[in-house]
């Protein structure tokens, strides 16, 4: 089912530590930036729930990787572990069944089935039996569901009463970055655990190391540019993102020269324009950017015309994996952003 899970990331076990000594509730919601490794943590958690190194009673340490409990785990079939995620996420983080994979061919006369970018209620209601059952191997059962603000309201208020009284020995770790998504009462049940960012140095280190021939520097700038999340900066540099043109992008973007990111999938060009208005924004209220190098940026618009392209590229971001026409799609999102960016007249001048 899935192929052996990578270590965990090096400013993770500390944390993880931490979490294990301080958890004590059933209920467990992780929480944090994207991009920082949740799932990896939420899963080590489990794990080390979950492993059968040391005897029942004695606390909880990190997962030993050694005993058949973890080796259930790498290769995805524990009995007591149950993982629930939005069927778009299922393939890219190893826990898509063989099932799942002729599922999308069963339907609609053999087109490809659109994957859900939700959690259904139909995973919790399995999620509700499966913390019925005794625990196969006698330890705990275990329910990792990731990312928690993806379950939709019926999903929600079903989980809602196991949460409440869970039976036996059942716990559960919620994983997710949006905690206003979730339903009060689902965060009024779980203990809170905030996963912290990792510090510049360590996250730039280990970026470098996953990308060939990237050097420091360039990783530091891939880090800004994905606010200091190692994991989402090292996606953006596979989906194209190049830290040598980043700082360039911009005045690019003022001049109409931004041509590479026609280049780019939309829900990139998106997000790098965002993060282009919240740097522009930022400087009009005269506090520092965050993905960009000061010196990069043009001189910042009216605050109210970077508010309503904000708010734009909000509507926008919404829908981007609507089939549109990319080229078309993109080439639009470049003359909003050239028109918003440009240089007004002054109101003393009217001719200038």
């Amino acid at each position: 089912m899935s192929e052996p899970r990578p270590a965990l990331w090096p400013w993770l076990p500390k944390p993880l530590e931490a979490a294990l000594a301080q958890l004590n509730s059933h209920a467990v919601l992780l929480h944090g930036p994207e991009g920082v490794g949740q799932f990896e943590f939420a899963l080590a958690l489990a794990r080390s729930w979950l492993c059968e190194a040391r005897p029942m009673g004695q606390g909880f340490a990190p997962a030993c990787g050694r005993c058949a409990s973890c080796h259930l785990i790498d290769a995805g079939s524990h009995p007591d572990l149950m993982v629930v995620l939005p069927e778009a996420l299922q393939a890219s983080l190893g826990w898509q069944s063989s099932a799942e994979d002729g599922e999308a061919s069963e339907k609609s006369g053999g087109k490809t089935k659109k994957l859900s970018q939700e959690i259904k209620v139909d995973a919790i209601r399995a999620v509700v039996q499966f913390s019925q059952h005794t625990a196969s191997r006698g330890r705990a059962k275990v329910v990792l569901v990731h990312p928690a603000e993806r379950m939709n309201l019926i999903a929600s208020n079903t989980l809602l009463k196991t949460l409440e009284e869970p039976p036996g020995q059942v716990r559960f770790v919620l994983s997710g970055a949006a905690l206003d998504q979730l339903l009060p009462t689902v965060r009024s049940r779980c203990q809170a655990w905030r996963l912290p960012m990792p510090t510049p140095d360590v996250a730039a280190e280990w970026l470098q190391t996953q990308l060939d021939g990237l050097s420091l520097a360039d990783a530091r700038v891939l880090l800004d540019a994905a606010g200091g999340q190692p994991l989402t900066a090292r996606d953006r540099h596979q989906l194209g993102l190049d830290a040598r043109y980043w700082p360039q992008i911009p005045k690019d973007l003022l001049n109409g020269a931004a041509t590479a990111l026609t280049q780019w999938p939309l829900t990139l060009v998106v997000e790098t324009l965002q993060k282009v208005c919240h740097d522009l924004a930022c400087v009009a209220a005269g506090a520092a950017p965050r993905y960009f190098p000061a010196a990069s940026l043009p001189a910042a618009p009216d605050l109210n015309l970077l508010t309503t392209w904000a708010q734009e590229l909000r509507k926008t971001s919404r829908h981007a994996e609507h089939p549109w026409n990319q080229n078309l799609k993109v080439e639009a999102l470049l003359v909003q952003a050239r028109a918003v960016m440009r240089p007004r007249p002054s109101r003393g001048n009217p001719t200038a």
